[in-house]
């Protein structure tokens, strides 16, 4: 369990499926991804990060409010599934319900899981990707202290040739980089 002013980053819960399949289905939350998910497709989902965590340590955690318990989305880090000119490597991601949109809530959560990533599981660097019109997303890789460049930019495997999303940025940062 990763903890912040605000936050809980903690292991999944039964309870958390019904929120995270509200979240999933709601359009402004998947705009930037293939489509919204369907109730199953986001219970495989939990399946999945809850299978990554208990393998590697850490994976993408359950985000509740520390004041209300409640649950509001999910950020962490896991190993990114698809080959590319970056990979192996770990990425860092969010997902937030879209009412706790532009309160910094994503920030302090990816901030957190870079200070484990770096301080307690060594890792040299995180990576973290989002198609170019994604603004809210890079804006919290910037405020991470992210690096872009544009020569990183590629094409997502898991999306078909021609299909609009399919460009990705990618965005760095070391562990140097991250100490302030």
């Amino acid at each position: 369990m990763l903890e912040t002013p605000r936050l809980l980053l903690r292991p999944w819960r039964e309870s958390d499926r019904e929120p995270l399949q509200r979240m999933n289905a709601d359009p402004r939350v998947m705009e930037f991804f293939a489509a919204p998910l369907s109730p199953a497709e986001s219970d495989r989902m939990i399946d999945r990060m809850q299978a990554h965590i208990a393998q590697h340590r850490f994976g993408f955690f359950a985000a509740e409010l520390r004041a209300t318990g409640e649950f509001i989305g999910f950020a962490g880090m896991s190993h990114v599934s698809f080959g590319a000119h970056f990979t192996p490597c770990i990425e860092i991601g969010w997902r937030l319900a879209a009412p706790h949109w532009n309160r910094g809530l994503a920030t302090e959560g990816a901030r957190e899981c870079l200070h484990y990533a770096f301080q307690k599981l060594a890792l040299p660097e995180v990576v973290a990707f989002t198609v170019p019109a994604n603004l809210r997303s890079r804006r919290v890789m910037e405020k991470l202290g992210m690096s872009y460049s544009p020569a990183d930019d590629f094409q997502h495997p898991h999306l078909p040739e021609g299909h609009p999303l399919r460009p990705h940025v990618l965005y760095r940062v070391r562990l140097l980089q991250s100490q302030p």
